[in-house]
Formats: C-alpha cells, structure tokens, sequence
C-alpha cells in the first residue's frame, strides 16, 4: 500500500512537471519561452510567445495534466480519497517547479522554473468533480475579461474551486476533504505569483482582455492630444 502511495505521489509530480508549453514553443517557434515575457510556461506566456493556437493547445495540456494524475490515482487507490486529492496537489506543484525545467541562477543557485498553475488546478477540480468546470470556467472568463490580469485569472481559478466544493460540503452535496485541495492550490498558486502581486500593488501588472483594449485606446487618445 505504501509503495502504491509513494508510486501515485512521484508519478503525480512528474505528470505535472511535463513542459507541455515549452516544447510547444519549441516546435513552433524554435525558442526558449522561458527567455521570453514572464518567463514562465503556461498558456498565456505561451500565446504571447507563438500565438493564440499555441497557448489554447497549452491550457488545454495543463488541465489534461490534472485529469490524468486523479484518474491514475483513482484506478490505483480507489478506496482513498486523500491520496487522490493530494496527487492533484502535486499535480499543480509540478506545472509551477517543473524538474524538467531546472536552471541555474546568477548567484550560483538552483531553481525550478513552470507555469503559474492555474489550469493544472482546473484539471485537478476536473478530476475530483467532472461538471466543476461548467462552473468554474465561465467564472474565469469573466474575471479574464473584465478585471482584464491574468495573474488574477489564475487566482481566481483556485479561488472558485475553494468556494465551489466549500459550498458543496456545506450543503452535504460533497467532501470536506476537496474544501483543502481549493485552499492548498489558492495558496501555491499566490505564493508563485508573488511578483504578480507586487506588480498588481504597484499597478504596473501587464493588462489583458478589454482592460488591455481600453488602456491601448487611451494611450493612443492621449498621444493624439500632445
């Protein structure tokens, strides 16, 4: 049983760790993305990187990550729950410190470079309850569009499946258990974005959606005017 456990756990990170953005970029550009925007692998440095097909191909690869890791986990240990929810867990742990992204630093120190995790949590939202994403998905899209940062977009993710499954174990409609896997992955996920936050505080985050359309048109506004 435990080497059942510590198998799905490993499997879980490494599944996770998969790079899918950055061999993305790689076969259709031919460039690091890490070298390019925030550096980072997910879908919106993606699309930013080789365009919007890259980065829906991207997202789409991070959520299959969490499916995949609590059905991998479910046809192993189906009797347990916990080790389902924390094999999603590592899941998204593995798209933000990806071991297949390694490198080393100026001042001599190792790092693990990834995603911000936001769609790795959708697909492990997936895997724990399949319709969750007919909730959670809409939800995004209007933080996406509206607030206009995609670094809250990816918050917002974690934030919804907190509420969701809180309000489902409330309700008796679901496991207290899933209420932790919405307050870890809120957790890693503000603690990967930590210079998101900072660039949000000092309002210099880079903006998306209408926002991006609305500060390009008044940028062009203004600049007409001197």
């Amino acid at each position: 049983m435990l080497l059942n456990i510590l198998l799905i756990l490993v499997v879980s990170y490494l599944i996770g760790s998969i790079p899918i953005g950055w061999v993305i970029v790689k076969l259709f550009k031919g460039t690091d993305v890490r070298t390019l925007g925030s550096g980072r692998v997910g879908g919106t440095n993606v699309m930013r990187a080789a365009g919007f097909l890259a980065g829906l191909m991207t997202s789409v690869g991070d959520v299959g990550k969490g499916i995949l890791v609590g059905f991998i986990a479910a046809s192993i240990m189906p009797e347990s729950l916990w080790v389902k929810i924390i094999a999603v867990i590592l899941a998204v742990v593995g798209q933000i410190f990806s071991v297949f992204l390694m490198e080393k630093t100026s001042d001599g120190k190792w790092m693990l470079k990834g995603g911000a995790g936001g769609s790795t949590t959708l697909g492990g939202a997936i895997a724990l309850v399949p319709y969750s994403w007919m909730i959670i998905l809409p939800l995004i899209v209007l933080v996406y569009i509206g607030i206009g940062y995609a670094s809250v977009t990816t918050i917002s993710i974690a934030f919804f499946a907190l509420i969701l499954f809180g309000y489902e174990a409330a309700a008796g409609l679901g496991p207290w258990e899933f209420v932790f896997y919405g307050a870890a992955t809120l957790i890693i996920v503000l603690y990967a974005l930590r210079p998101n936050l900072k660039r949000l505080a000092e309002g210099t985050e880079r903006a998306v959606g209408l926002r991006a359309l609305f500060e390009k048109k008044l940028k062009e506004k203004q600049s007409q005017q001197l």
